[in-house]
C-alpha cells in the first residue's frame, strides 16, 4: 500500500511538474529560431503563434499564374522581421502537438496580426478576420494570387507536405 501510494503521489508530482512548467498566461521572452511561418523557437520552447496559420514550408501558391513558394516566403518574411530581436510570448495553452500556443509581441506590436495584415498567413478562428479582411482587399501576399488554405492543404499533404 505504502509503495502505491508513493508511486501515485511521484506520479502526481510530475505531472504538477508539467503544468507548472509553463502555465497558461505565463510570458516567455527571448530571440527567436524561426522554423516556419507560425511556429518558432524561444530557448527550449516550441511555440505556435495562437490564432493564425501560415502556408507549409512545402507549400506553392500562385500569383499571375506562376507558382511560388508561398511557405518559404512566409517563413523568410518572419525570419527578416524578427532579425534576432527579442520577443515576448504569452502563453495559452498547448496545440495537439503539445507546442505551447502564444501571442508573441515584438516592440509591443502582435506578431500574429503582422502575418495576417501582410497575406503571409490567414486567420485561424476568429482571431485576425479583419486583418485578414483588410489584406484581402488590398490583395497583398497570399490574396495577391490564388492559393489552399493551409489546413486544406495539410489534410491534401499531411502535415509536412510528404
Amino acid at each position: 500500500m505504502r509503495r502505491f501510494l508513493s508511486l501515485l503521489i511521484a506520479g502526481g508530482l510530475a505531472v504538477l511538474g508539467v503544468v507548472v512548467e509553463r502555465p497558461p498566461g505565463r510570458t516567455i521572452q527571448g530571440p527567436a529560431r524561426i522554423v516556419d511561418g507560425d511556429t518558432l523557437w524561444i530557448g527550449q520552447s516550441k511555440i505556435r503563434l495562437r490564432g493564425i496559420d501560415a502556408p507549409e514550408l512545402r507549400q506553392s501558391c500562385t500569383i499571375q499564374r506562376q507558382s511560388y513558394a508561398c511557405g518559404h516566403a512566409a517563413t523568410e518574411a518572419l525570419r527578416q522581421h524578427l532579425k534576432g530581436s527579442s520577443i515576448a510570448c504569452r502563453i495559452s495553452g498547448r496545440d495537439r502537438y503539445e507546442r505551447l500556443l502564444a501571442r508573441c509581441l515584438l516592440d509591443g506590436d502582435d506578431i500574429g496580426a503582422w502575418l495576417v495584415r501582410g497575406g503571409l498567413a490567414v486567420s485561424y478562428g476568429s482571431d485576425y478576420e479583419r486583418e485578414e479582411s483588410a489584406a484581402r482587399k488590398r490583395k497583398v501576399g497570399l490574396w495577391a494570387g490564388s492559393f489552399e488554405r493551409p489546413g486544406a492543404w495539410r489534410q491534401r499533404n499531411g502535415p509536412h507536405g510528404s
